[in-house]
């Protein structure tokens, strides 16, 4: 299979695709806007260096002035430009994050390359999982996968629209670690007698296979073979789907994603539990439409706990109303084939919709039942009607969320802000802006969560700025990817009007 990178159209396309939220987390965090210009916008770098850029949410075509004139630059000359503005900025070397800057370009490069070969699902569900070409639009690699070579990656990358069976190991009894309802693993396969079932993320076992040479030579774990089912990878690389059996996997990675090593780490494991089970009550207690989608138990295997452990996650059909399609937030902020958002002909109609099904429970599950929920993109599922209305939503991501007092309340509704306001309102907002020019969304978001009788509401209502996280300037510092610094930005909502 060729595996090169595009050139020519493709590769420009690769780089326009890296180079967007490159810079916009480089205009964020480190430069200063200067008075509009005209059809560009001028920043000025730490350095004093100014940079131009074609202006949106997706900036473009960067042009840095020396000599009296505006220069192109181009991904490779961006990359080193934002390291230099960042040692000078920091007075740190930034570690191997301008290392995978280029990666993130390499791997858009080759999915355009593998795109060109395969075929998008027909479902609109996995269609939006897979479409995540740009990504997250305010982190400086978005699509890194580790630095190593396409061909080991590529096989298991959503955006390839790659599906793939799973390899079955069976675990010895006395080996097994397991917390919760696990009950579907043992459904996917049968191990010998004595032994317990436990799937394995092929890409996975390839990186930590020298670690488990000794329970492979001593019996402790067997390898069975690969499923005779195959599974859908969704935007978050590691947990894939199953859609005959309706069956949400989630594993380990040892690969960088975004901020962190994907590992399910075993102190996020020890809290699953609570945190899944204060969730869960929460939308109890709400009722539908609003879902939570439960971790409902993980396994393992006690001598590679972390490396091998498998989660497993609610099915879709038993939350969804009748008739509804599930999309992923993230694929209606980036665009995909089918997007109701792009159809929608009343936007303000659309747009009212989707803020009556995400800001209630997020908001309900914070001041109600103490459930902070991680609520960005990548977590929320919108689920529309035949006529592309958003009707529901469904929450994930147990690991992501946290519980009061387990975080102070105030540091909760900081991250709740951001997650999503910020992150997903935000963006949400700004793509239905971008196809409908001169619809203002800011004024109904503002109805609507003026509509929740929470102490901290009149201020996110009127305060000058909202918290945006640092993605650059964290992962240049080497800081915890859970460890979140925000910057302040502008407040949409503040300039929206009063309440109708």
């Amino acid at each position: 299979m060729d595996l090169s990178p595009p050139t020519g159209a493709a590769g420009r396309r690769a780089d326009a695709c890296a180079a967007a939220p490159l810079l916009n987390c480089l205009l964020r965090e480190v430069a200063e806007p200067l008075p509009d210009a005209g059809r560009r916008r001028v920043h000025r770098l730490p350095s004093g260096r100014l940079l131009r850029v074609r202006p949106g949410r997706r900036p473009a075509d960067p042009e840095v002035h020396r000599a009296g004139a505006w220069h192109a630059v181009g991904h490779t000359e961006l990359v080193k430009l934002v390291a230099e503005e960042l040692r000078r900025h920091t007075g740190l070397p930034g570690g191997d994050l301008p290392a995978e800057m280029t990666d993130s370009r390499d791997a858009v490069a080759a999915l355009l390359a593998a795109r060109e070969r395969a075929t998008a699902p027909t479902d609109p569900y996995l269609r939006s999982e897979q479409s995540l070409l740009i990504g997250h639009p305010y982190h400086p690699a978005p699509k890194a996968r580790g630095g190593g070579p396409a061909a080991s990656w590529l096989p298991y990358a959503p955006e390839a629209h790659a599906r793939f069976p799973l390899v079955l190991l069976a675990v010895r009894e006395d080996q097994v670690a397991e917390e919760g309802d696990t009950r579907a693993l043992d459904a996917l396969g049968t191990p010998p007698p004595g032994y317990r079932l436990l799937p394995a993320h092929p890409w996975q076992l390839g990186l930590v296979a020298r670690d488990l040479a000794p329970a492979f030579a001593d019996g402790r774990l067997l390898r069975l073979g690969g499923s005779d089912f195959d599974v859908w990878p969704t935007a978050a690389v590691r947990t894939v789907y199953e859609p005959r059996r309706d069956l949400f996997l989630k594993f380990s990675l040892d690969v960088r994603i975004t901020n962190d090593i994907r590992r399910l780490w075993r102190h996020d494991l020890a809290g699953l539990s609570r945190t899944d089970t204060a969730a869960r009550q929460a939308f109890a207690a709400m009722g539908p439409p609003a879902a939570w989608l439960s971790d409902r138990g993980y396994r393992t295997a006690a001598f590679a706990f972390e490396e091998l452990a498998v989660l497993v996650r609610d099915g879709l059909r038993g939350h969804l109303l009748p008739g509804a399609t599930p999309l992923l937030a993230a694929a209606l902020a980036e665009g995909f084939d089918g997007s109701p958002l792009a159809a929608a002909a009343d936007p303000e109609h659309w747009w009212e919709a989707y803020l009556r099904q995400v800001v209630p429970p997020a908001l309900t599950a914070f001041g109600e039942h103490g459930v902070v929920l991680e609520a960005h993109l990548q977590n929320t599922l919108v689920a529309v009607d035949a006529a592309g209305t958003p009707v529901q939503a469904l929450f994930r991501d147990a690991e992501g969320a946290k519980v009061l007092p387990d975080v102070p309340r105030a540091a909760g509704w900081e991250r709740l802000v951001y997650c999503l306001v910020v992150n997903h309102l935000g963006e949400i907002a700004a793509a239905l802006a971008e196809h409908r020019p001169g619809f203002d969304p800011w004024p109904a978001a503002r109805r609507e969560l003026a509509r929740h009788d929470l102490p901290e509401i009149p201020a996110l209502l009127t305060a000058p700025t909202l918290p945006g996280k640092t993605n650059l300037l964290l992962r240049w510092t080497g800081a915890d990817g859970a460890a979140a610094r925000y910057l302040p930005l502008p407040n949409p909502l503040a300039g929206a009007g009063g309440v109708q």
